[in-house]
């Protein structure tokens, strides 16, 4: 078989996951101001503004998963990606996601008010945030879905802060990490749901290259939050 024929035969199902899985080496938890974060280096200063900034992608998400709800007529996707608002918004007892990323800001010494109010977000992480939701307002549900695939590296990088925070950053209350904790296994189930619409419906070689350019895309949102966030507070060798 000419090589012209063979790249165009889609991959395996699992050839592609390897390939999706195989961006992970641009996830922004190799960004220098996430790698000073986990490595110990941030002042309190940094964290706040880190925590501020990250509120605004958490009050996006089920605003982006809603949009995900509308363009999506398969009842029974929509029964599983529910979860993800409830999951980040509450329900019943559990007070949620949002709630959880409060807290956390409130034990790196934020206050209620200056976390809602958004006034520490800057331009670039705002932008950056609307472009994602946007997408997956105006593409496809499947394509939001498979935006949603950086949840495939999320559960290291809250391990690991799990794992650093405390001992890089004692005076931070453990409390206000329940966030990570949530996430640890939340992120899991949705990276089985997400992979499994997105394997099965990106099944050409076409559209197998379009789902890593729609997966760079979300990546490319996540660095540039960073951008912002290092060019407002810096980076501490």
């Amino acid at each position: 078989m000419n090589d012209s024929v063979e790249t165009l035969t889609p991959w395996s199902h699992e050839t592609f996951e390897a390939r999706l899985r195989e961006r992970g080496t641009a996830y922004h938890i190799h960004h220098p101001f996430n790698v000073m974060l986990n490595a110990g280096r941030a002042s309190q200063d940094q964290i706040k503004g880190w925590v501020a900034n990250r509120y605004y992608y958490q009050i996006s998400i089920p605003v982006k998963d809603a949009a995900v709800l509308s363009n999506c007529p398969d009842r029974e996707v929509r029964r599983q990606w529910i979860q993800r608002i409830l999951d980040h918004d509450g329900h019943g007892d559990d007070p949620g996601g949002i709630e959880a990323w409060i807290r956390l800001g409130l034990a790196v010494g934020l206050r209620r008010e200056e976390i809602e109010d958004l006034r520490h977000v800057v331009p670039g992480n705002r932008f950056a945030v609307d472009a994602y939701v946007n997408f997956c307002r105006q593409r496809p549900w499947q394509e939001a879905v498979c935006a949603s695939l950086t949840e495939l590296f999320a559960p290291k990088i809250h391990k690991e802060r799990l794992a650093n925070w405390p001992q890089h950053y004692p005076w931070i209350d453990l409390a206000g990490l329940q966030y990570f904790r949530n996430r640890t296994t939340q992120a899991r189930r949705d990276v089985e749901q997400g992979l499994s619409i997105t394997l099965n419906y990106f099944n050409t070689w076409q559209m197998q290259q379009r789902a890593l350019q729609i997966l760079q895309f979300k990546l490319d949102v996540l660095w540039q939050m960073n951008d912002a966030m290092a060019l407002k507070y810096g980076v501490t060798a």
